[in-house]
């Protein structure tokens, strides 16, 4: 059986963006969390086409729904749409023709474990999963529905706004998970996995998700197996692949090929980058999209230079063996970074749809040169001792080759060919065991020409550099830095922060990432996985590089573990007259 393909999703009710006009007048429905977070996000609110609710439901709720929303119009505007308006609309949203059953290949997994299973809960908790859904684990351990239960209760937690009911909520989610033992590439091991979701669906549409949460080699294997004996019949069927999609440009395309044998396009959500669904990165096109005074400074003419910088500050620390098959610039560089990168660099989309956002990264990505040797510096961590404690070098790991010349850092130059960038540097830098942990995006402004105050400054201008930084992760925050004037009288100037920490602002804990991507999986929304055509550019940016680094072997520069980095990279920055921000002495926002 061929998967089955449904652009909308007829699980928990959409909130769509911009579609009032070209949705059909059929049906409206919510899901409370999908409202929330439209809410949340300024999204409008509307009409879209849906499955399995009668037409008079819907029409009671859509005529509900105009009134509600009219009523919040403030000086010709959209408000926020406040939740408590619809609560008494609850029951005509409810689709009890549908369920969802998400099957998580790979469950005995530290991803699974960690990441998956506590982020389904989560959305759970929240409200955000549909009425009727299952939970299905599938691995090569032999383990009962009881082990999978257990073993996942230990990784599941509330939130920190203590809500009620905390408990009853695990025990209730613990009843929709099940395990199924079976081999990965075995199509009657998924045969009996569909009876078992067939078991659970009973009569209504069904709609499968697939998560795998396994290394790439098995891939096809899963897909395959899973298109031919596991897909919906009724409804539709998706499948997430995680991270790494390839190690360069042809294995990357030879993995596109192989899904496409079994899955169309619509049907691929390729999670490269987890860190697209950070809240600081979800927040940066409304930080300039949405705000006039931030607009007309996203340019040349106005910015110096844009740093995006990733640190940890731990080694690989058992995980040697997968890492040094693919290093930093594989793992972080070319996928988190440079997507962030095309966000914050695109030209305005036509609207906040799915396909009109990524046309415009893919955009930035073919006006970008292939990376340069001249233009990279590698290192790699080794042994150091600080305040008594030792800590191994990279080649120390025993997962590790001894003569490994695999990258545990690296900094890079990139360079946009268009109107809006031309000559402004991009430099990133990511690298393990460094001094500190974080990822940030840095923006540092051109000078005042003619400042009247550059003698208060001295020779280094650099410290009277306007600079906005969004800090991703740890302790979320934007802040941007600004020149004022020390009280007294005398003319001392100091340079502050204009802050907004997150913590401070919001009380609500920032839901994680790997939450936010698998509702958007749920509800069709694809914003935020990567096109075909967009992993290929990503490729053909990097793909030169690594070719060259590990034909020619090179050496990377050693640095002690815990320290900054390569002192390269220092000198790579002076290249372009520009100074790493997150190396200077400030004060934390």
């Amino acid at each position: 059986m061929a998967l089955s393909c449904m652009r909308c999703s007829p699980a928990a009710g959409a909130v769509r963006r911009g579609l009032a006009s070209a949705a059909p007048p059929a049906a409206l429905s919510f899901a409370r969390c999908g409202l929330r977070r439209a809410a949340a996000l300024g999204w409008r609110v509307a009409a879209v086409t849906t499955t399995g609710v009668q037409g008079a439901k819907d029409a009671g709720l859509e005529k509900a729904a105009r009134s509600a929303s009219q009523s919040k119009v403030e000086n010709g505007s959209p408000s926020e749409i406040i939740l408590d308006d619809f609560e008494d609309l609850s029951p005509l949203s409810e689709n009890d023709d549908s369920t969802v059953s998400i099957t998580v290949v790979g469950a005995s997994g530290d991803l699974a474990k960690k990441k998956i299973f506590p982020a389904l809960f989560a959305l759970y908790y929240e409200d955000c999963l549909p009425k009727h859904f299952t939970i299905f684990g599938y691995a090569r351990s032999k383990m009962t529905d009881a082990e999978l239960r257990n073993m996942v209760s230990k990784t599941l937690t509330c939130r920190i706004d203590k809500r009620e009911n905390c408990n009853e909520k695990m025990e209730e989610f613990l009843k929709r998970c099940f395990y199924h033992s079976g081999q990965y590439d075995s199509e009657e091991h998924f045969m009996d996995l569909d009876k078992k979701l067939k078991q659970h669906e009973g009569s209504r549409v069904s709609n499968r998700l697939f998560y795998l949460s396994i290394p790439p080699n098995i891939f096809l294997d899963v897909v395959k197996c899973a298109s031919k004996s596991a897909s919906s019949g009724n409804g539709w069927t998706r499948v997430i692949v995680e991270k790494p999609f390839g190690r360069d440009s042809d294995s990357s395309s030879a993995l596109t090929r192989g899904l496409k044998q079994y899955l169309v396009e619509d049907q691929i959500f390729r999670w490269i980058d987890h860190y697209l669904g950070k809240e600081l990165v979800e927040n940066l096109s409304v930080l300039r999209f949405s705000n006039l005074v931030f607009e007309p400074l996203w340019s040349r003419q106005y910015i110096r230079n844009v740093q995006l910088i990733f640190s940890e500050d731990f080694g690989t620390e058992g995980r040697g063996g997968y890492f040094d098959r693919y290093g930093i610039i594989r793992d972080i560089m070319q996928n988190h970074l440079l997507q962030i990168l095309a966000l914050f660099a695109m030209e305005t989309p036509v609207s906040l749809e799915a396909e009109d956002i990524r046309n415009e990264k893919v955009k930035v990505l073919r006006s970008m040169k292939p990376l340069q040797l001249e233009d990279v510096v590698i290192g790699q961590y080794k042994s150091h001792t600080k305040g008594g404690t030792t800590y191994p070098g990279y080649t120390e790991d025993k997962t590790v080759p001894k003569d490994s010349v695999t990258p545990t850092f690296a900094a890079a130059a990139l360079f946009i060919n268009n109107a809006r960038w031309d000559g402004v540097p991009f430099l990133m830098k990511a690298g393990k065991a460094l001094h500190t942990k974080g990822a940030e995006i840095r923006v540092q402004f051109r000078h005042v020409p003619g400042n009247l105050y550059k003698r208060s400054f001295g020779t280094d201008l650099d410290t009277a550099t306007n600079e906005l930084v969004i800090r991703v992760q740890p302790d979320e925050a934007i802040y941007l830095k600004i020149n004022n004037k020390i009280p007294g009288l005398g003319m001392r100037l100091d340079r502050s922060n204009l802050n907004l920490h997150y913590a401070a602002r919001y009380s609500k804990e920032i839901p994680d990432a790997y939450e936010r991507l698998l509702l958007d999986a749920i509800e069709g929304e694809r914003r935020l996985f990567i096109r075909s055509d967009e992993l290929d550019a990503a490729w053909e940016l990097f793909t030169p590089l690594l070719k060259e680094l590990e034909e020619k072997r090179i050496a990377p520069e050693l640095y002690p573990y815990g320290s900054r980095g390569p002192v390269g990279a220092h000198y790579l920055a002076a290249k372009y007259n520009v100074r790493w921000g997150d190396l200077t002495t400030e004060q934390k926002a």
